[in-house]
Order: C-alpha cells, then sequence, then structure tokens
C-alpha cells in the first residue's frame, strides 16, 4: 500500500502554501494600474474624411485606383507642403504622427483619420488633410489625367476612442494574472533540485541505503605489499 502523501506528489516549488497569493496578488496590482492609466490619461477622439480619385475626360477609369494608392502613402507629406498646418493650426510632426491614410484595392477611394485630444481639432486636421490633396491634385490634373474630389467631410465625434478606465483595468488584471502566474511556474532549477533532495532525505527511513552516507572515494586505497 502506498502511504506516500499526496503533498510529495506535487513539486516542490508548489507546496508553500504562500507561494499562491502571488496571483490575486498580481491580478490586483495589474487592475489598479490599468485602471490608474484608464482614469489619467487624456481622452483621444478620432474623425474620419473621404475623398475619391476620379479620371479626367478621355483617361483611363482603371488609372485613378493606382493613383489613389499614390496619394494615400503620400497624403500627410502633400498636406506638410501645403497649407494644412494653418488650416488645422498644428504642427508638420503633429500631422505625420496623428493622421493616417488608408485606401482600398478595389475602389479609388482614401480615408483620412486624425486623432487629437478635443472633437474639434480631430475634424480640422482630417479635412486640412483632404482639402491638401483636393488642391495638390487639382495643380497636376493635366499631366496625371485624375483629380481628387471630396466624398464626405469629417463628422465630430462624440465619443472618445481611446479605452475607458473599466477597460483598462480588465486588460491589467489580464495581464497582471498572467505575469502572476508565470512567476509560479517559473523557478530556478537549483531552488527545486535542492528542495526535491532534501525532502528525500527527510523522507528516507533510518537504516536504509538512502539515509546511509556513502564513504569517501578518496578514503578506499588498495594496499600495498
Amino acid at each position: 500500500m502506498n502511504t506516500t502523501p499526496r503533498r510529495a506528489l506535487l513539486p516542490a516549488g508548489l507546496r508553500a502554501p504562500g507561494r499562491w497569493a502571488v496571483l490575486p496578488a498580481a491580478v490586483l496590482a495589474g487592475a489598479a494600474l490599468g485602471g490608474g492609466y484608464g482614469a489619467l490619461q487624456t481622452p483621444e477622439y478620432a474623425a474620419t474624411s473621404y475623398v475619391i480619385v476620379v479620371p479626367a475626360e478621355k483617361s483611363d477609369p482603371a488609372a485613378a485606383i493606382g493613383f489613389a494608392q499614390a496619394y494615400g502613402r503620400v497624403a500627410t507629406d502633400i498636406a506638410v507642403t501645403g497649407d494644412a498646418q494653418v488650416w488645422a493650426g498644428v504642427t508638420a510632426d503633429t500631422l505625420r504622427r496623428d493622421v493616417q491614410a488608408a485606401t482600398s484595392p478595389d475602389a479609388p477611394m482614401i480615408s483620412i483619420t486624425a486623432r487629437a485630444a478635443k472633437p474639434a481639432k480631430a475634424v480640422s486636421m482630417a479635412d486640412g488633410v483632404a482639402r491638401a490633396l483636393i488642391l495638390d491634385s487639382t495643380h497636376v490634373a493635366g499631366s496625371t489625367g485624375v483629380k481628387v474630389v471630396q466624398f464626405s467631410r469629417a463628422t465630430k465625434p462624440v465619443a472618445p476612442v481611446s479605452p475607458s478606465a473599466s477597460l483598462s483595468a480588465l486588460v491589467g488584471a489580464c495581464g497582471g494574472g498572467l505575469l502572476g502566474g508565470l512567476a509560479l511556474l517559473v523557478r530556478p532549477r537549483r531552488a527545486a533540485a535542492r528542495g526535491e533532495a532534501r525532502h528525500s532525505r527527510q523522507a528516507a527511513p533510518a537504516g536504509s541505503p538512502a539515509a546511509v552516507p556513502a564513504p569517501a572515494a578518496a578514503a578506499h586505497r588498495p594496499e600495498t605489499v
């Protein structure tokens, strides 16, 4: 009959009950940090303006999609070189950092999304970049055969796109729980081996070979004649 206690079957690093307190503590710490970050961060609003590339007369309609892809790649550069900074009231670095242009492979449309701490500022930035693209395309329409026109102006956002404090707390709690679980599982191998050896010595009965230390190899020497 096996009389080995179930506690001995657990790894040495997981037998101490106090170690399991790391997991709830990590969850609470992650939730507190995430909720604090969500409550203290500045809300961010996003506004999107849409423009479309249309071919001029006697131009290939398929070329509009290719030019839409090209304008989408250089949208912020055109806005910086134009008057978008003046219209939006921001710097060139702000336009490059907070404005993104996206295109579609099936339609000659460009979406221009701007992010800002104030809804009105996000709208002015998105519409300013769209206006810069329209003016630039008008100047070179004779050579490109296409022009950019306004499809839809940006609307004022009513809610921020940045995560709320509750969502940040939930994400922080998940991250804290993950780190706490890894801290419970990952232990130095030397410490685990030392704990296993200590438990084996305590469980070995008296008089067994495991309890009697082996003689040193240096003490056993053959007798010389």
